[in-house]
């Protein structure tokens, strides 16, 4: 293809001293997948269709207890592609893009250098690398890393939906982006929608790799689903029978949880023909969880030609072979949609490395983080090790899937003002939520023991203070996490707004303060449910508010009761 080769010519007229060295070297495929949960063949979903990943995973390692550093994109992809954790870097949102803060992170600490990311460390060592599809998040004000690439990166042209009906309902959300229906079954070709796209141009980068094979590539492949809407062509959706598509076995949230730790499905709440409240039906979410599965399946055969490009152009004994979810996704589980929380359905991600001369059709119990991954393509493909990682190779697992490099993950999601650091082991979750900087008890924890509850009904953390008490002192082991980037704008607004809440605070408990004092008739310093009521514009209702300040239950408000609500 000409546009092909002239990047391709263009590369090579500027190609580090160091290419000429790296022919020897493994070419590297890695394959992202967007929303992408274990709802996968080899990883024991018996339901699932997913021949071509369940083929990668014989000739290479299965990762069964993987997972992300966030459960939402940009900040799980940044982990991916920078090999830091959100909290390191201070980025929890989608808008912020990941150079603002490192750069402030590297300018605070100029030994540590600036970020080099996965693919940029790659192509510093004589590859060509390239960035097909989705790999970092672009939108919501956020873009593309220029510097990850030896060629600009690509993402394809097309429609979302392409039936009339569903075109039609293509409506502004409240934010005001134009959203069409959660799901689409049409009779069209793969290559009508986004990933059959993303394959074909694939299949071409590998194709023109053949006719220079003393360059090395480094091919970052991203495919769009399972990420809602759940669009497939018809053929996939009809390789499941509804009835037989396994339903959530769990549709409340977890017994003593916080109530902030779960996630109300906004996401999904997004499209057109999802904005109903209170609960999803049980034929709704049999209709959702067909469109998952059917979603799955046409980015697993989207998967299939691109791996069978890598045989058919003779780079298979030569190429190493990652795939990777970008995180879990609730499934109505819990009643919960989407990710967005530190729970196993959407903490968890589907790993699998093939490299060359590792082990293959092999599965390892290793705990692995996103993070883990840069470090270890580095030392699979015998390059020079990159500096000031969060994460830990697991090459030695890849090669010997007995082994194990790391006894724990951890992984963080925001709720507002809390930040939610989880660890998980072999047997235990645990989550402290608090403030960042606040101390240690001001945090409540969440604990969870997936040896007799795999499926999360029960916070244990007040019945087991000795479990939360060793894994909070793991935690402690790690650096503070870094509160969310702002620019210098955004930091004077906050402070600002910081500012007039103080004052409204202060105001608020002086004018409280006071009507104590008109109401303490007996000057005792409490107030009886007789005294609260003096002077209240509504003698009706103010009843019912008194047992919400009464906090210690004695049937009478102290003056700090009273003020602070």
């Amino acid at each position: 293809m000409p546009r092909i080769a002239l990047l391709f010519g263009l590369f090579l007229l500027v190609a580090s001293p160091a290419a000429g060295s790296a022919a020897e070297r493994p070419n590297v495929l890695l394959i992202c997948v967007d929303d992408l949960k274990p709802t996968i063949g080899c990883f024991g979903d018996p339901v699932a269709v997913t021949p071509n990943i369940d083929a990668l995973a014989k000739r290479g390692v299965r990762f069964d207890s993987a997972y992300c550093n966030q459960a939402v994109c940009s900040p799980s992809r940044n982990s991916l592609m920078t090999g830091l954790r959100p909290q390191t870097i201070g980025v929890y949102d989608l808008p912020t893009h990941f150079r603002l803060a490192t750069a402030e992170l590297t300018a605070q600490d100029p030994q540590r250098g600036e970020v080099v990311t996965l693919s940029q460390h790659f192509k510093n060592n004589g590859y060509l690398a390239q960035g097909l599809g989705k790999i970092y998040h672009i939108g919501h004000g956020n873009i593309d890393d220029k510097a990850s690439w030896s060629v600009p990166s690509w993402r394809p042209k097309g429609p979302s939906y392409v039936l009339d009906a569903n075109v039609k309902n293509i409506v502004p959300d409240a934010k005001g982006k134009k959203r069409g229906p959660a799901t689409e079954s049409a009779d069209v070709s793969d290559e009508t929608y986004g990933d059959g796209k993303i394959a074909m141009e694939t299949i071409e980068r590998i194709a023109e790799a053949k006719k220079n094979p003393e360059q090395p590539f480094f091919i970052a492949a991203g495919f769009l689903k399972p990420h809602l809407p759940f669009v497939a062509p018809k053929k996939y959706w009809d390789l499941y029978h509804p009835t037989e598509l396994p339903m959530p076995e769990v549709t409340s949230p977890p017994t003593d949880a916080p109530t902030y730790a779960g996630t109300s499905g906004g996401e999904l709440r997004n499209y057109s023909d999802m904005r109903i409240k209170g609960p999803i039906d049980s034929s709704t979410t049999r209709h959702l969880i067909h469109g998952y599965y059917a979603a799955t399946s046409y980015a697993d055969a989207q998967i299939g030609k691109v791996i069978a490009a890598i045989d058919d152009y003779g780079f298979a004994d030569n190429t190493i072979i990652v795939l990777w979810g970008d995180h879990g996704w609730h499934l109505g589980d819990h009643g919960m949609w989407c990710k967005h929380t530190n729970y196993e359905q959407a903490a968890r991600i589907p790993v699998i490395i093939a490299a060359p001369g590792a082990a293959r059709d092999a599965s390892t119990s290793a705990m692995m983080e996103t993070v883990d991954i840069y470090p270890t393509l580095v030392e699979l493909a015998g390059i020079e090790t990159a500096r000031n990682l969060d994460g830990v190779s697991q090459a030695a697992v890849v090669r010997d899937p007995s082994q194990h490099v790391r006894d724990y993950v951890t992984h963080v999601y925001p709720r507002s003002s809390r930040l939610g650091r989880a660890i998980r082991n072999s047997r235990y979750r645990m989550v402290q939520w608090k403030e960042i900087g606040a101390k240690p008890d001001s945090a409540e924890m969440e604990l969870y023991d997936y040896k007799t509850d795999p499926l999360e009904t029960q916070n244990i953390a007040s019945k087991s203070p000795e479990v939360v008490a060793k894994m909070v002192a793991i935690l402690d082991q790690q650096p503070d996490p870094k509160p969310q980037w702002k620019s210098v704008k955004q930091r004077a607004a906050a402070a600002e707004k910081l500012k007039q809440d103080q004052q409204k605070r202060a105001q608020n408990a002086k004018s409280r303060t006071a009507m104590f004092a008109k109401r303490d008739r007996d000057q005792d310093g409490f107030l009886t449910l007789e005294e609260f009521l003096l002077h209240q514009p509504d003698p009706d209702e103010a009843p019912k508010r008194f047992p919400k300040f009464d906090k210690n239950n004695d049937q009478k408000l102290s003056e700090d009761e009273f003020v602070h609500p």
